[in-house]
């Protein structure tokens, strides 16, 4: 039997390891729990990363994965079959991992969701992770008030390429800041007036 598509939000809320218990009916064991048993705590979120190009209509993406390295932390799990320096071929589906965050409630789990993606390192190949942070933004999502029509709704490529500009000035600026910093220290020193015991000493 296939675990549902979204097994790991399903685990975290109810703290129930559905493989474990899969391999244990498989093994000709009863469940160790009942359906009354149950009990929902907190709220988790799922994140596809997968390897397309959402500003080219999430156009599939091929590679090495040059740099891997996951999010970690409280409340931040990622299942994945991928490591540093393994190629994404055209052979097999696009999806490098699910990303999943866990939290006290929706606000938490968004939150938690947030800062996964900025902590995930991924270089050789295009990901989808600068989708799933416009949408972990977006007012729609956040306010839960969307349906499965967020993406044509809401989305455009030119979202994430105003996104990539911000950026790029953001990074253009702390350099100029450090140059001038830079600048402002060389400035300074050159200013200091050479000490009389050197002057003396030649």
């Amino acid at each position: 039997t296939r675990l549902q598509v979204e097994h790991p939000v399903t685990e975290q809320i109810t703290g129930i390891d559905l493989v474990k218990q899969q391999i244990r009916i498989a093994e000709g064991h009863e469940l160790d729990f009942d359906q009354e048993s149950l009990t929902i705590k907190g709220h988790a979120i799922e994140v596809r990363v997968y390897a397309e190009n959402a500003k080219e209509n999430f156009m599939p993406a091929t590679g090495k994965l040059y740099e891997y390295k996951r999010p970690q932390g409280l409340g931040i799990r990622v299942d994945d079959g991928l490591e540093q320096g393994m190629e994404v071929s055209i052979y097999y589906d696009p999806m490098i991992a699910k990303l999943i965050t866990f939290g006290a409630n929706r606000e938490d789990a968004i939150a938690r969701m947030r800062r996964a993606i900025s902590e995930y390192r991924i270089s050789g190949v295009q990901t989808t992770l600068d989708f799933a942070n416009f949408v972990m933004n977006h007012s729609a999502f956040i306010s839960g008030e969307f349906s499965t029509h967020f993406v044509e709704k809401y989305f455009t490529a030119g979202a994430l390429r105003a996104e990539d500009d911000d950026l790029e000035a953001l990074g253009a600026a702390a350099v100029a800041n450090l140059l001038h910093g830079v600048k402002s220290q060389q400035h300074v020193v050159s200013n200091v007036k050479s000490s009389r015991w050197k002057t003396n000493r030649s």
